[in-house]
């Protein structure tokens, strides 16, 4: 690889021309992570829009995440697709290309009618157009970060590459930003009905500004100096991977490099984000203004170890971030939850589960996707206490085909197996919810219990069935009592139809906690300043890894397949380590009944590329991309 020393202080002011092709790329690049990643905010309600209302609500919850997926998985194959494009057309064409793909993908989302329309075309386009994005954002990337590196001197590329990787956190921050506003301005049916959309649609003036400004730029000095002299690769895909010396490069690249800067990244601003919504039961409200709080505040140092990788070199920086990461992940994490819910962290500290369970009843719940079933009485207690961030034990002493128990204080609960239930399954199910949520508050976990509207022809059974509240029915109707038209009871699934009979109304009776359980973060205990301090720091390790990647990815290649061949590792490593990280994460903290023990898939892999990273991933500080072909 050929170096040109950059001691001589050669550095200078950006030219015009220079800060009008980062601009360019890197806004164009905001808006295609804009887009991307209100697909995943907005999943619940496009769930609800585009699959049949006969299917649960948690199935059709499950399809969308699916289609989500797809847009990870295909992203490798975007990367192949258009960065051979890139290295036998040109740069500019093709990452404009990707563009308009991307934006008129996000585009359609947001007017493409829903189920009640068209039926089962809605979901299958909008899982075409889920593919197309993630398509056209395998080629984003490495168009625009090859372009900026191109017109970029050898003494300040990693500053000015930087910018890029500013890209994908900016686009974040404007998704939520744009979500709460649309939120603050309607209500939350009106918001639910349609005015979920309004992102999507508001991306189509986002495109056209994009396009309009990228139109302007003209090709890569690097990549038109090499096409006029011959130089341009005939087969870019078979000369980047099918040649040793380059697939080489491309291995270590994913290994040593892109596979532990993506679980750092996704570690350090997504699962964080899942982490405080799901696991920590804080208000999503609260978790996306603490998240933007922090990528606002912390954005800048993607272009500081940018800078900072022009002076010391691209590599160090990374991997100091993987060491931090390696050695805080658990610390921190730990802290985050003793800071958004420490009632949560303390009862988890007092109050561990214990479920009993027949040899091999207990599966490892890996799910990348959403669709696999896991229904043995021990699955089906462990998944239930993991996703309410309860830590357990797992004693196999059972006798076997006994339903596994799960006993918490001095309460047991007896599970099922929700084949062997048939059609009690459902009910089987909401008895041991039922049964666990009561041991879990009367253990001090943050429960609440929504309130109950029930009518009158059912309220002794209501009673009857929890004995729990002490409650007298002869009280509740001696108090106050609401009329409601059946049909809107029959909505609201206070009465089947069956139950109302012929009546017109029915009469109903509020019962404050007496319904659904859910845990919960008491607003007035989460110290925010904390937990945006510990957020800031994790938005740190990501800019320190993530910052400086994108010049050393572009350094480490040949310009006549650096679009191929850059392209491919970061998108392995960001779609497929990276994106696999939470059903990753989940899966071992369900295995392990710890909510925390998840946390060493991401120190795993970055352990991973700091081996590999220091003994065999060369720094390419000063590399001279014009003697590089």
């Amino acid at each position: 690889m050929a170096m040109a020393s950059t001691a001589g202080g050669s550095s200078r002011g950006m030219t015009r021309e220079e800060k009008k092709v980062i601009f360019a790329s890197s806004l164009g690049t905001v808006f295609e992570w804009y887009d991307f990643y209100l697909y995943g905010s907005l999943a619940v309600f496009i769930g609800s829009t585009f699959f049949s209302p006969a299917i649960p609500e948690a199935t059709r919850n499950i399809f969308a995440l699916l289609a989500f997926a797809a847009g990870f998985l295909v992203r490798p194959f975007g990367a192949l697709v258009f960065g051979r494009l890139g290295d036998l057309v040109g740069r500019k064409y093709t990452f404009l290309v990707t563009m308009i793909i991307m934006g008129m993908s996000t585009f359609l989302v947001g007017i493409l009618p829903g189920y009640a329309s068209w039926g089962i075309a809605a979901p299958v386009i909008l899982i075409f157009l889920r593919m197309l994005q993630g398509l056209a954002l395998g080629g984003e990337y490495g168009g625009a970060a090859t372009y900026v590196a191109e017109h970029a001197p050898d003494d300040r590329r990693g500053f000015y590459t930087s910018w890029i990787q500013t890209t994908a956190t900016l686009g974040l921050f404007l998704s939520l930003i744009v979500i709460l506003i649309v939120q603050a301005s309607l209500s939350a049916q009106d918001y639910a009905a349609w005015g979920w959309r309004i992102p999507f649609i508001v991306s189509f003036l986002l495109l056209g500004i994009s396009i309009w400004i990228r139109l302007s730029l003209s090709e890569s000095p690097t990549f038109k100096r090499m096409k006029e002299e011959g130089k341009t690769s005939k087969a870019p895909l078979s000369e980047a991977f099918g040649q040793w010396k380059n697939a080489r490069i491309a291995l270590l690249a994913l290994l040593g490099l892109t596979a532990g800067q993506a679980v750092v990244w996704y570690n350090g601003q997504f699962y964080a984000l899942f982490f405080l919504t799901n696991v920590l039961k804080v208000d999503a409200w609260s978790v996306n203004i603490m998240i933007a709080v922090a990528l606002a505040v912390g954005s800048i140092f993607f272009v500081v170890f940018g800078w900072l990788s022009d002076k010391i070199g691209r590599k160090p920086i990374i991997m100091a971030g993987f060491v931090l990461a390696i050695l805080t992940t658990f610390p921190l994490f730990k802290a985050l939850t003793w800071a958004a819910n420490p009632t949560l962290a303390a009862a988890q500290e007092n109050v561990r589960a214990t479920v009993t369970a027949a040899p091999g009843d207990c599966k490892f719940q890996f799910n990348p996707v959403g669709t696999a079933k896991f229904t043995t009485s021990c699955d089906i207690a462990t998944s239930f206490l993991t996703r309410n961030s309860v830590p357990y034990d797992v004693v196999v002493s059972a006798a076997p085909g006994t339903a596994a128990t799960v006993t918490i204080g001095d309460e047991t609960v007896e599970s099922f197996d929700a084949i062997a239930a048939g059609d009690d399954a459902k009910a089987r199910e909401a008895a041991f919810a039922k049964g666990i949520n009561i041991a879990l508050l009367d253990g001090g976990y943050p429960m609440r219990r929504a309130t109950s509207v029930v009518p009158d022809q059912k309220l002794d059974a209501f009673v009857a069935a929890n004995p729990e509240l002490n409650l007298d029915a002869a009280a509740i109707r001696a108090g106050e009592a609401k009329t409601l038209p059946v049909a809107q009871a029959i909505v609201d699934k206070v009465i089947t139809a069956e139950e109302a009979g012929g009546a017109t109304e029915v009469t109903a009776y509020s019962i404050p906690n007496s319904g659904a359980f859910a845990m919960y973060a008491d607003p007035d205990k989460v110290n925010w300043p904390l937990t945006i301090g510990i957020l800031f720091i994790l938005v740190i390790y990501v800019t320190m890894v993530y910052g400086p990647i994108a010049a050393i990815l572009v350094e480490m290649f040949p310009t006549r397949i650096r679009y191929t061949g850059m392209s491919l590792p970061y998108h392995i490593g960001n779609g497929w380590f990276g994106g696999l990280l939470p059903a990753t994460v989940f899966a071992l903290s369900a295995y392990k009944g710890d909510i925390y023990f998840g946390l060493w898939y991401p120190v795993a892999i970055a352990a991973m590329s700091l081996i590999v990273g220091l003994l065999f991933v060369k720094d390419t500080l000063g590399t001279n991309l014009s003697a590089n072909d």
